[in-house]
């Protein structure tokens, strides 16, 4: 078999809508939308390419990049142990790692591709982080990273503070350090310009998101969530990868 048949039978990213419908989120198509929102940019950014070797960096018991890339072999590395036990981490194609972002326990030029989805706003050292992805990355890999952006704030509307936590709150719960990068923030951090971005989580699908981080029940929440779903999923199909958005995900090439 050539080179090509090879690379043509050989599964690549997953299909999107099986990817989709794998939402870790309760309530995946209300108080979880947000997550779907997170997970299609991320899909619209990430290589389509037969890949060996992919590195997840804070991927907790998540496990997103193994159903992005379900034939790849992935090593997911935490800084928290309990997530050894996560049945994302308990799959044959992926093995998990306790360790630090700052501090990688592998070889130069040891993977296809690593992944930082939702990781380097949580992170105080940011610019070693980003250092040691690229260390870990071998030549033409490719570095996803997802991240709130300068259009990230909680609530996102005044009119719904009095129904939320107030975000220093929220934040310090989160585990973030800072509130998010801008494009130039990233493109200093990588050192190199980025290859290709898609936003999520749009000013009308923000209301969703808000509400599933509210200070109301559980209940309300779920009910909130599904009277505004008409609203939600009209704003999803018609959100554009450049469109305005709260978070952002990214890929450069190494």
């Amino acid at each position: 078999m050539t080179t090509v048949e090879q690379q043509k039978t050989e599964v690549k990213k997953e299909n999107l809508g099986y990817f989709l419908s794998r939402n870790p989120f309760p309530h995946a198509l209300t108080q979880g939308f947000f997550y779907r929102e997170k997970m299609r940019a991320i899909y619209r950014i990430a290589p389509d390419l037969p890949l060996k070797e992919v590195l997840e960096v804070g991927g907790g018991q998540g496990g997103l990049t193994a159903l992005l890339y379900p034939q790849a072999q992935i090593t997911n590395i935490d800084l928290d142990p309990k997530y050894a036990n996560a049945p994302c981490n308990q799959q044959e194609k992926v093995r998990f790692i306790c360790g630090d972002a700052t501090n990688l326990p592998f070889d130069n030029e040891s993977f296809d591709v690593v992944t930082m989805f939702d990781v380097i706003e949580h992170v105080p050292d940011d610019r070693k982080a980003i250092s040691e992805a690229l260390r870990v990355l071998k030549p033409k890999g490719f570095l996803l990273i997802s991240t709130p952006n300068e259009n990230w704030r909680f609530p996102y509307y005044e009119f719904m503070k009095p129904l939320c936590p107030p975000e220093a709150e929220v934040m310090a719960e989160w585990g973030h350090v800072r509130r998010g990068y801008t494009l130039d923030d990233l493109t200093a951090l990588v050192g190199s310009p980025c290859q290709k971005y898609a936003t999520f989580i749009n000013p009308l699908t923000v209301l969703c998101h808000d509400v599933a981080f509210s200070c109301l029940s559980p209940l309300k929440r779920q009910l909130l969530c599904t009277a505004l779903s008409p609203l939600t999923w009209t704003s999803y199909w018609l959100h554009k990868p450049k469109s305005l958005g709260t978070e952002t995900a990214y890929v450069w090439q190494k």
